[in-house]
């Protein structure tokens, strides 16, 4: 699909226009939609008709970075004589897309969203993604809410999901939220969040999950331009992906039972993935006890200081391979993800993610006893390669955008000596990468004998604006 960049080229700094209309060509990202598509939205949002079950009087509220529309989930947390009941209502996409209809067939072109700054690229025309289908505050929406009932230790007892009309009443963004928590203004349900989340976070150190805590690059827009910071998540950010974790797990346990539904999948790390990390360890001088496990390994780590950060970055590398495991005919003998330790599947992002809305559907109809609907099954079997197919654009355009903004950020500084810290060191000892705490780059450089883990010096040679080229050398 020919992409029409002209609108949303006005809005990107001038010495990025070339780097990123070149970027958004080379992986086929699309733009507008086709007008017919879009009357296909508006006649969907005018046609739509709301479940006969009301949830309205339920105080959901959603939980998302500032200035977000397309609003996926929305929870309610209460306490129960015994534990917890987690409502967490998901957007229900499929009320508004008619199967193998117009927008359907451009969602199973796009796949997912793909994010720019000042830009989204979305799966769904904006009248649903971030109109009639998304779950904004004050206003009654279609949604598959889940009924998951956690004991004391937050332990999952019943699972349940329907199709039911629902209100948000507020949209926090997630610095409101830790805001609230710390000064004590948070209240009930906010401060619920907060106990479930990290009995849900005990539950993951139990069955040997993991997340890696290494500080992402961001790009920030700001009124003097686009810059690069590095950001480390919020508590409150961790707590709500664990309510988000705990639906994705107990619907992998729906679809297993059943045989039919679509994992997200992940295998585990071979044995000389995990020496090659021990030696790693020990190259950069840190402790490593042959008796302690990888995941209590990588929890004890800290990002800020430099040779862990050098560690971290290596961790990514362990697991690889993730994917998605879909079947009809009874459960697939490897239905594990091995970084949260658990069969889980992506069911809280339809709006974002092509794969949700089939995953949902079926568990709404195995949750009412009823036949998962045709169309879901006859999707299926293609929806991996789909999923696959646009993650790796995904991860391409993510990373391009960053790279072009590394090399605007740098481009006025070739000659220039900056200090940073080897993350990565091939095994010739001669290139590797370079991040940088001011500004917020990640680099290949040149140089010999390097060592992994080291401050270095390292003078920029290269910033190639269109291509997002940055290179830096140790002399």
């Amino acid at each position: 699909m020919p992409t029409r960049n002209v609108a949303f080229l006005d809005e990107v700094p001038p010495p990025l226009r070339a780097g990123l209309a070149n970027l958004r060509q080379s992986l086929g990202v699309p733009d507008e939609f086709p007008p017919e598509v879009v009357e296909a939205a508006r006649r969907a949002v005018a046609d739509v008709r709301l479940p006969e079950r009301d949830l309205t009087d339920v105080e959901f509220v959603t939980i998302d970075p500032e200035g977000s529309k397309d609003l996926d989930q929305a929870l309610h947390l209460s306490r129960t004589d015994d534990g917890y009941l987690v409502r967490y209502a998901i957007a229900d996409v499929a009320a508004f897309v008619e199967p193998g209809g117009l927008i359907d067939v451009e969602c199973h072109q796009r796949v997912e969203t793909l994010y720019a700054p000042t830009r989204r690229t979305p799966l769904h025309p904006e009248a649903l993604s971030e109109g009639a289908a998304s779950l904004l505050p004050d206003e009654v929406r279609p949604a598959l809410v889940w009924q998951i009932t956690l004991d004391a230790a937050g332990a999952p007892t019943h699972v349940g999901v329907e199709r039911a009309r629902v209100r948000s009443r507020h949209r926090y963004s997630y610095e409101q939220v830790q805001h609230a928590i710390n000064t004590g203004t948070a209240g009930e349900m906010l401060s619920l969040l907060q106990t479930i989340g990290q009995l849900r976070e005990a539950a993951e150190i139990a069955r040997d999950g993991i997340s890696l805590g290494v500080p992402e690059q961001d790009v920030t827009v700001t009124a003097g331009g686009w810059t690069l910071t590095y950001r480390t998540n919020l508590p409150c950010e961790g707590w709500n992906a664990q309510v988000s974790l705990l639906t994705g797990m107990v619907a992998a346990e729906m679809m297993l039972r059943a045989g039919v539904g679509i994992l997200r999948t992940l295998p585990p790390a071979e044995d000389h993935a995990v020496d090659r990390l021990r030696r790693t360890a020990q190259a950069l001088g840190i402790s490593w006890p042959q008796r302690q496990d990888y995941p209590d390994f990588v929890r004890g780590l800290n990002a800020a200081v430099p040779r862990e950060a050098a560690m971290l970055n290596a961790c990514t590398t362990l697991f690889r391979g993730a994917g998605y495991d879909a079947f009809t005919d009874g459960a697939p003998k490897a239905s594990e993800h091995a970084a949260i330790a658990a069969p889980y599947a992506h069911v809280t992002a339809p709006l974002r993610r092509l794969a949700d809305r089939y995953a949902g559907e079926v568990c709404v109809a195995l949750s009412a006893g009823e036949p998962v609907p045709q169309w879901v099954l006859d999707a299926l079997d293609e929806l991996p390669s789909e999923m696959q197919d646009s993650a790796r654009r995904s991860n391409k355009y993510e990373r391009g955008i960053v790279d072009l903004v590394e090399a605007m950020v740098l481009a006025p500084h070739i000659g220039r000596e900056f200090d940073g810290v080897l993350i990565d060191v091939e095994p010739d000892r001669r290139s590797g990468r370079l991040q940088l705490q001011d500004p917020a780059v990640e680099a290949r450089v040149k140089g010999d004998r390097l060592r992994l883990g080291t401050e270095v010096n390292a003078t920029l040679v290269a910033a190639d604006l269109v291509k997002g080229a940055v290179d830096f050398r140790v002399f």
